[in-house]
């Protein structure tokens, strides 16, 4: 198991810290391999460069959209599902990241409430 237990003590600051660690990794391939996804797309459908590419999918990551329109209609569909995608991997990336910390702070809270 990779959390404690409720009636575990607290996990000490450095196993916490390498645990939030260990997430924000995970959440870092989760948005850089979507990134590398959206990339390849307007590469390969708008035969952008690479540099213009990562450009559209680091705005559509990041929420702000494309900065240049797409053109093709595989292009247009790639952008609209790509789009939807990345406002989901946001979240999940955000979810993957605070998991540790708003264990710690239940598990915190769990741990007053038994001790009162």
């Amino acid at each position: 198991m990779m959390y404690e237990h409720r009636h575990a003590p607290l996990a000490p600051r450095a196993k916490f810290l390498r645990r939030l660690a260990h997430h924000f990794g995970i959440s870092s391939l989760v948005i850089g391999g979507s990134l590398l996804v959206g990339m390849w797309g307007y590469w390969y459908y708008e035969s952008l460069s690479w540099i213009d590419a990562f450009l559209n999918a680091a705005m559509l990551l990041g929420g702000m959209g494309p900065v240049e329109s797409p053109q093709t209609p595989g292009g247009k569909m790639f952008a609209g599902i790509y789009a939807l995608y990345s406002g989901m991997v946001v979240l999940v990336a955000a979810g993957i990241l605070l998991a540790p910390v708003m264990h710690r702070f239940m598990h915190r809270f769990h741990l007053e409430q038994r001790d009162r």
